[in-house]
This record gives C-alpha cells, sequence and structure tokens, in this order.
C-alpha cells in the first residue's frame, strides 16, 4: 500500500471513529445508529455482512438488535441466540475479538449461507464493553479468506468500546423510564386515594343516613344529607379533572391557612367531632408542591379520626421551631392498632404509607405515636424551605 493510500486508510478509520463518537452524544436512536455504524465498517474491513448483538437482562440469550447485509429469512430466524452460542457466546465472555473460521462449527453462519444465499467463509465477534463488563457483540462476515489489516482490527476493538458506551446508555435510559413510570403511577395513586377516595368514602358514609331519613319521611335530614352528598359528589369531580389535567390536586388559592381550617371544618360539619385548628404560623406560605404534599398529610390523618378513630374531638397544629415545620394532628379515640384486625387509624390502612411517602417528598418525617391518655398523634416534622421566611 502507498504513503498516500495509507493515509487515506487512516483517516477514513479515524473519521468512522469520530462520528461514531459525535453520534453517541446526539443521537437516542440506537438501531439507527448502529446501521449506519455497519455500513461505513463493511467498507473498511473488506466484510460483506455484519449485526450487532446485546445481552438480554438474564445473560442467556443475544439478541439482535441491528443488521446490514443479511436477508429477511435470516433475521427473523436469527433475532435471538442462546449466550454461548459459537464465537459470538465465546466474545460475549472475553475481552478480545474472536474469528470463526469453519463454517461447520457455526450453526448460524452455516444457516446464514443456506437461507441467506451468501458465501461468508469467516466471522468475527468483537465484544461490545463498558468499564470491564460485556454488554453485547458485533460480528462481521467475510466472503474472503484473508485476515483485515492489523490497523484494522485495533479500529475493531475500539469500536466494540464505543458501541458499549451506547449500549449503557440506552439501558441507563431505559432504566431511568422504568422507574419514571413507576413514580408517575405511585403518583397518582396517592393523588386519587387522598382526594376522590377520601370523598368516595363519605358518600358512602352518608348514603345510608340519608337512606334512612327518606324512608323515615324525615325532610329535614333528607335535603341535609343530600347537599352533603351533592357537594362531595362536585369536590370528587373537581379533584379527578385535576388529576387529569395536572396530575395532582391544584393547592388552595387562599392558602395553606386557609386549606388546612377548610379541613378541620368538613371534620366538624360532616361528622360531629368537635375540631380544632391551632396555628401559630398563620402567614406561612409554602411552595405549591410541598403545601400540596403537607394538605394530603392532614386530610388523610382526620379522615382517619373520622373513619377509625372513634374519636370526639380532634386537633391540628401547625408551629414552627429551629427553622422546621410541625404540624400534628391528635385525636381522643381509641389508639393505634396492635393488629390488623384490631381498630384504630392503621388497621389495614394502606393510606399511612402513602403519607410516609409524600413527608419524604419534602425531606420530612412522619411519625404516629399514642397520646397521652387516649388517642393518636400523628406528628409530620419537616425543613423550612430555601427561600421561604418565618412568618
Amino acid at each position: 500500500m502507498t504513503s498516500e493510500a495509507l493515509l487515506s486508510s487512516v483517516h477514513a478509520r479515524a473519521r468512522i471513529l469520530g462520528e461514531l463518537a459525535s453520534d453517541l452524544a446526539a443521537d437516542g436512536d440506537l438501531p439507527g445508529l448502529l446501521q449506519r455504524f455497519l455500513e461505513p465498517m463493511l467498507r473498511m474491513s473488506g466484510a460483506s455482512a455484519g449485526a450487532v448483538r446485546a445481552i438480554s437482562d438474564d445473560g442467556d440469550q443475544l439478541q439482535l438488535i441491528s443488521s446490514v447485509g443479511l436477508s429477511e429469512l435470516v433475521l427473523r430466524a436469527e433475532g435471538s441466540v442462546h449466550g454461548r452460542c459459537g464465537a459470538c457466546g465465546t466474545a460475549a465472555s472475553g475481552e478480545i475479538p474472536v474469528w470463526a473460521n469453519e463454517l461447520a462449527g457455526c450453526a448460524r453462519l452455516d444457516g446464514i449461507n443456506a437461507v441467506g444465499g451468501g458465501d461468508f467463509r469467516r466471522m468475527v465477534a468483537v465484544p461490545l464493553r463498558h468499564r470491564g463488563r460485556v454488554l453485547g457483540v458485533y460480528s462481521l462476515f467475510f466472503s474472503q479468506g484473508g485476515d483485515p489489516a492489523p490497523e484494522v482490527l485495533a479500529v475493531l476493538k475500539s469500536v466494540g468500546e464505543l458501541l458499549g458506551l451506547a449500549l449503557n446508555n440506552a439501558r441507563l435510559e431505559q432504566a431511568h423510564l422504568r422507574a419514571t413510570v413507576m413514580h408517575e403511577r405511585q403518583m397518582m395513586a396517592a393523588e386519587v386515594h387522598d382526594s376522590i377516595a377520601q370523598t368516595l368514602a363519605f358518600v358512602r358514609m352518608r348514603l345510608p343516613l340519608l337512606e334512612e331519613a327518606v324512608r323515615s319521611h324525615d325532610d329535614t335530614r333528607s335535603t341535609r344529607y343530600l347537599g352533603e352528598l351533592r357537594g362531595a359528589v362536585g369536590e370528587a369531580h373537581a379533584s379527578l379533572r385535576a388529576i387529569i389535567s395536572e396530575f395532582r390536586t391544584p393547592p388552595d388559592p387562599l392558602g395553606l391557612d386557609h386549606a388546612l381550617r377548610d379541613r378541620v371544618d368538613q371534620l366538624r360539619e360532616r361528622h360531629g367531632i368537635q375540631a380544632e385548628l391551632v396555628n401559630d404560623a398563620p402567614g406561612l406560605s409554602l411552595p405549591n408542591s410541598e403545601e400540596a404534599q403537607v394538605v394530603h398529610i392532614v386530610s388523610e390523618a382526620l379522615a382517619n379520626v373520622a373513619r377509625h378513630a372513634r374519636a370526639t374531638h380532634a386537633w391540628l397544629s401547625v408551629a414552627i421551631q429551629d427553622g422546621r415545620v410541625e404540624v400534628r394532628v391528635e385525636d381522643d379515640g381509641c389508639g393505634l392498632a396492635t393488629t390488623a384486625e384490631a381498630p384504630g387509624p392503621t388497621a389495614g390502612h394502606h393510606g399511612i404509607e402513602i403519607m410516609h411517602e409524600r413527608a419524604r417528598r419534602i425531606g420530612g418525617e412522619l411519625e404516629l405515636a399514642p397520646r397521652q391518655g387516649v388517642g393518636t398523634i400523628v406528628r409530620l416534622n419537616f425543613p423550612m424551605p430555601q427561600g421561604v421566611n418565618r412568618p
């Protein structure tokens, strides 16, 4: 090879590596990236066909994700092969390219020749490595028996490292997507539970009372219960619309203090429990996201008082001390449950888990403890958000 031809070949290989590295940073389409990579690699190495395979999550399979020069029949038949199959399996468990010189020793090559009409005599399988871990293999199929130049072999290994990085990035993105979807599902479940489910629970409690009032022809109570149910259904509808449009229930436009007073008033009016709010920080203004978590926690705690505690009195308090906000819900009811069958605010109730999760979202802690004498205390403690001045 003349010096000019050698220089041109070096430039071509450098350009391939440079373009591949650039695409890794800019392109999220992994199959498209691999397709663009394979074509110049075939020209540079003298191969007739190529394929890229990723190791499955369980490590048992090599799954085809991109190819050039293979027939549709072969692609369908070779979509997934055993993780220890031939040269590809050997490369997947090692660090260096592996050659297959005997077609009889590789059932896949025999199948490619028989079904695909090719005349492939050799194959090289190159591991796709990232930080010491093999994530896949790319294979080049040759019609000629000669070896590529040593500099080409060096490029093959460099390409394997870049493609290993690409596969790793794709897996991280997939894992991130799964985590995001799971997080969104959990948030949706919490929103539905803490808004619509609570309202429907109140409706369920009121329906027998309305039925009894109707049967006894008590128009006064019938009108009262019907009005309460109409208001509750309206609340559930508004919450559902907000969740659908905003993925969360909207904050109270009049602020945190008004939202807390509204929850206390509902407990008093709907359930006949003497409820009181003592807010030592009535001017406290939190970011919308944090305010929503606090209000949901308080709502769930008060709902538990109404549904489970058999209490006659409840107290809600807000205080700030040493840069932290403490919100307490207390009742004089039957106290914490000790078993799943026992009465109390934790009996068979997954809402407590949601309360803990909401507390963690704002960097806080949630504690349930017996109240001195009788009843239960639910204590939420969280740091004052940055940029929020003490009222």
